[in-house]
């Protein structure tokens, strides 16, 4: 089990994270798994997998995984369960998903300037420039089957959950949370 969340941890972030090198132990490794863990909340976190670019450096017993960056370089930490480290490897390999059950991932502290994404196109080349880019505060992110997610609008600016990239394989709730 632990050798296959590692597999799957690693080909989500492929070889352009494990060209970054090994972990750098000390004080900025403490600080880094330090902004993995602050996504979530300490129930999850304390326990959970950390993941620092690109490498597992806290094996952990919950089931969750917390990383430093959801995608390579964008410095938004993020805490998911096993669906959604599933979504996210079919993401970065750009395969079909199929949401079957409930998943959840955290970004507690939001994500930072000008790493958001274009709510309609997970793979936009140039997010800040899409009509549709959005940045969310604090939030946590829900994967559910699609057709729980008929009839939620998919609008950023309604102060409320939405729905990103409504028309794709990876179609999941997004609930701000101050």
């Amino acid at each position: 089990m632990n050798n296959h969340r590692n597999h799957l941890i690693t080909s989500v972030f492929g070889i352009a994270l494990l060209a970054s090198g090994p972990v750098v132990a000390g004080e900025d490794s403490e600080k880094k798994i330090a902004q993995a863990r602050s996504a979530g909340p300490a129930a999850v976190s304390s326990d959970a997998t950390i993941v620092v670019d690109g490498e597992v450096v806290v094996e952990g017993s919950n089931g969750w995984t917390c990383m430093t960056d959801l995608m390579p370089g964008d410095n938004a930490p993020v805490c998911m369960d096993h669906v959604w480290s599933e979504m996210v490897a079919a993401l970065g390999a750009k395969k079909a998903f199929t949401a079957t059950k409930v998943g959840v991932s955290y970004m507690l502290p939001g994500d930072p300037e000008g790493s958001g994404v274009s709510n309609s196109d997970p793979y936009d080349p140039n997010p800040t420039e899409a009509d549709d880019y959005v940045e969310t505060g604090p939030h946590l992110m829900i994967i559910l089957p699609k057709s729980a997610l008929e009839g939620v609008t998919d609008d950023p600016t309604e102060g409320g959950p939405y729905v990103m990239w409504k028309d794709t394989d990876y179609a999941h709730l997004m609930v701000p949370v101050k």
